[in-house]
C-alpha cells in the first residue's frame, strides 16, 4: 500500500511539472510574436517617416525639374539624366526638390515624344501636372532644369513657370539643361523675359548622355561655385 502510495505520488508530480512546463513555453512563445508585431509596426512607421518629401522651406534653395526615363535617344534609363544633376545641385546646396510630373504621360518613342514636343510649342500649349506644386513662398533661390526640347523648357515647365509667376517674379532663378547639341537653348532668356525682377544668374548645361551625367559631379560643383551657391 505504501509502495502504491509513492508511485502516485510520483506520478502527481511529474503531471504537475509538464503542465508547469508547457505554459510557460506557451508564454514565452506569446510575448515573442506580441515583440516582433510591435518592432514590425516600429520599423513601418519609420520607414513611413523616412520616405515623407519634405517641402517646408526650412532650406531656401528649391531644386525643381522634369525628368524623362523613357522616350529619351539613349533610353530607357534608371534615372533621368536631368534627374541626375538635379540631385548633384541638390546634395551640394542641401536643397529641397520638386518634381514636375505630367498628368499625361510623355509617349515611351523618342520621335513621337519629339514630334508632341513640337506641337505643344506651336500650340504654346500648358500641360497639365499631375502633383501637387510647392508652396515655394520660403524659398530664395531657385534652379529650375529639364532637357531642352527644341531649343527650350518643355512646355509643361512652362506650365509651372506660369502656375508660379506670382511667387517666382523676385526670386533668385537658376536655369539648368541636359541637350543633345543645344546647350541651355533659350531656357534662361526665357526666365529673364518672364521674370524681369528676378534674379537670374548664369545656367548650367551638359549633354543627355548617359556616362556624361554621371560623371557630372565636378563639373556641377564648379559652376555652383562660380556663380555663388553653395553651402
Amino acid at each position: 500500500m505504501k509502495r502504491r502510495q509513492i508511485i502516485f505520488g510520483i506520478g502527481l508530480v511529474a503531471i504537475l511539472a509538464a503542465l508547469f512546463t508547457w505554459n510557460f513555453s506557451r508564454g514565452n512563445r506569446t510575448s515573442t510574436t506580441n515583440t516582433n508585431s510591435s518592432s514590425s509596426q516600429t520599423t513601418t512607421a519609420s520607414t513611413s517617416l523616412q520616405t515623407d518629401k519634405d517641402l517646408s522651406g526650412d532650406n531656401d534653395v528649391l531644386v525643381v525639374y522634369f525628368s524623362r526615363t523613357k522616350g529619351v535617344s539613349d533610353g530607357p534609363l534608371k534615372t533621368g539624366h536631368t534627374k541626375v544633376i538635379a540631385d548633384h545641385i541638390a546634395k551640394a546646396t542641401k536643397a529641397d526638390e520638386y518634381e514636375i510630373v505630367p498628368q499625361k504621360p510623355y509617349p515611351d518613342d523618342y520621335e513621337e515624344t519629339a514630334d508632341q514636343a513640337r506641337e505643344e510649342q506651336e500650340e504654346d500649349a500648358r500641360p497639365a501636372i499631375a502633383n501637387d506644386l510647392p508652396d515655394i513662398s520660403g524659398y530664395e533661390t531657385i534652379f529650375i532644369g529639364s532637357p531642352v526640347w527644341w531649343s527650350e523648357y518643355p512646355m509643361i515647365v512652362r506650365t509651372f513657370l506660369d502656375a508660379e509667376a506670382e511667387e517666382l517674379a523676385d526670386k533668385t532663378l537658376i536655369p539648368f539643361t541636359t541637350h543633345l547639341g543645344s546647350g541651355l537653348g533659350n531656357t534662361q532668356e526665357q526666365l529673364e523675359s518672364q521674370f524681369p525682377n528676378a534674379k537670374v544668374l548664369d545656367g548650367f548645361s551638359i549633354r543627355g548622355e548617359e556616362e556624361t551625367v554621371k560623371n557630372a559631379k565636378n563639373e556641377v560643383n564648379d559652376w555652383l561655385k562660380e556663380i555663388g551657391v553653395t553651402n
